[in-house]
Order: structure tokens, then C-alpha cells, then sequence
């Protein structure tokens, strides 16, 4: 099948089957991977929709190994009723990227929309491309989160770790520079449930306000920033090695369910920020 697709605004593209209902695995992952390795995001629309979670699983060992979570291979990102932690309420969920609690970071998320919150109903799933922000901030900023490394803590039912890791780091395979940071909730958001604690090293106390500000306008500016709203069987592999990722909130009740799967790079990356997990 001819690999047609059009790009996605400012980075990432889609890809939509001239005739709806064929399979996804009709598509060569071979060219899928050249076109995310060139945008970083690929979207897949309109194909036939996953008929179960192992069916979903099967697609994605076609991209690597999957990584195994104590709760299997698929996570399923529903709502839940009185939840314990915030990726199942139906909040937002800030800016991160995955793995960075856990022995190894997937190159790989793939997401597949089980099914879509209606029109207005929020949920957008949000990506900022760090390679591009960091093209088009000023030399000062580079000097501050060059030397700042941040400090990460979150206990929730899966693990409980530590990570410090630099706001400025290197791809692991390709080597351009990239940002690993995850968002602080919006201060004084007492609905927000089981927040990360952080901290920033290598810089003055005076300068983290700065820090945090100058951060979110480069990640959210709308030329490095992408939210995609969900439609039903959509399939969405992001790059977590340059990406990071977030949630809108959405409104309590809506059928919003996406299913992800992490799938490890080749070779697998060792998480190099890790202090301590269990």
C-alpha cells in the first residue's frame, strides 16, 4: 500500500486509507518508521478499528519489544471512579515524558482511541517538540536550563522512584539537543490528584520562577506545540526521546478511552536520570 499523507501543523503526520476499513497492518512499518523518524509523530486515521486489547498488542510488536508494566503490556486510560492518581481523572495531566520513573524509557508510545469524547468535551492529548523550542530560544535561557538539572519524585500504585535529569539533554541515538522536564501542576490546584514532587538544581532560588515561565511559553508557543483531538480507532505513535507529552482535562463522563503501549528502542534505553525505583 502507497505510504499517502499530509503533514500535521507544526510538526507530525497523518496518515488516512483511501478506503476505510482496511487493516493498519497493511501499511509497512518500515515506512511508518522513516516518516516518524522525519516528523516525530504519525497519526493513523480511518483505519479498521482494533476489535480487542491483544489485537492492539499484535500491531504494536511490529514496531519492537513492548514493555512490560506490572499491570501487563497495555495501559488503559480511562476515567475512573474516586481515582488515586491523576492519569485516571478526568484533569489535565502536565507536560512529561514517559519512563522517566521507570529502568527503561520507551522510544515509542502508541496510542489507539478505543473511543473519542464527543465534540467539546476536551481530552486533546498534547505534544511539544522540544528540538524546535530549543531552536528558538534566546542565548539566555539556553545559559539557565543548560545548567539546571530537575529533580523528580512520585510514589503511585506501579512504582515509586526518583529521577534528576538535566533540562538540557541529548538525544540518545541521534545526538541533537532535546528537553527533559516534567510540568509542575498549576500551583495551588488542590483538585489535582497525587502530584509528582519537585525541585530544580544549579540555579538560584530567585531564578526557578523564571525557570518554569520561560519553559511553558517555548513548550505551549503553538509553532512547537500540538494537541490532537482523538477521533474513534485513531492509532498515534510519538516520540519519546524528543516529545514531551501532556493531557487536556476533559469533561467527567465522556467517552474517552485510549489504550498505550510503550515500545523500547533498539537497543533498549537504559533510563540514565534513574536514582532509585522500586
Amino acid at each position: 500500500m502507497k505510504l499517502n499523507y499530509k503533514k500535521i501543523h507544526p510538526f507530525g503526520a497523518m496518515v488516512e486509507t483511501a478506503h476505510p476499513g482496511n487493516a493498519p497492518q497493511q501499511v509497512q512499518v518500515s515506512d511508518l518508521r522513516a516518516l516518524f523518524n522525519q516528523e516525530h509523530l504519525v497519526v493513523l486515521r480511518g483505519f479498521q478499528n482494533f476489535a480487542s486489547k491483544d489485537e492492539f498488542c499484535t500491531y504494536c510488536d511490529l514496531w519492537g519489544e513492548i514493555s512490560l508494566w506490572p499491570f501487563d503490556k497495555v495501559l488503559e486510560l480511562v476515567e475512573q471512579k474516586n481515582p488515586e492518581d491523576h492519569i485516571f481523572d478526568h484533569n489535565y495531566v502536565p507536560l512529561h515524558w514517559d519512563g522517566m520513573y521507570r529502568p527503561q524509557v520507551p522510544e515509542y508510545q502508541i496510542f489507539h482511541c478505543v473511543s473519542a469524547p464527543e465534540k467539546n468535551q476536551g481530552g486533546r492529548t498534547a505534544f511539544s517538540n522540544t528540538a524546535l523550542a530549543l531552536e528558538r530560544i534566546s542565548a539566555s535561557e539556553r545559559e539557565l536550563w543548560a545548567r539546571t538539572s530537575g529533580v523528580y519524585e512520585r510514589k503511585m500504585e506501579f512504582y515509586h522512584s526518583k529521577t534528576v535529569a538535566p533540562i538540557i539533554t541529548s538525544h540518545p541515538t541521534k545526538g541533537f539537543p532535546v528537553i527533559r522536564y516534567c510540568e509542575p501542576p498549576k500551583a495551588g490546584d488542590e483538585s489535582f490528584v497525587n502530584h509528582p514532587t519537585y525541585d530544580f538544581q544549579g540555579l538560584r532560588q530567585e531564578e526557578v520562577e523564571g525557570l518554569i515561565q520561560g519553559l511553558q511559553k517555548a513548550l505551549y508557543a503553538p509553532e512547537n506545540f500540538y494537541a490532537h483531538e482523538w477521533q474513534t480507532g485513531d492509532i498515534v505513535i510519538s516520540d519519546n526521546y524528543t516529545l514531551l507529552h501532556g493531557r487536556e482535562a476533559f469533561t467527567s463522563g465522556a467517552s474517552r478511552h485510549l489504550r498505550r503501549v510503550h515500545v523500547l528502542g533498539s537497543p533498549p534505553l537504559q533510563n540514565p536520570h534513574l536514582v532509585f525505583h522500586s
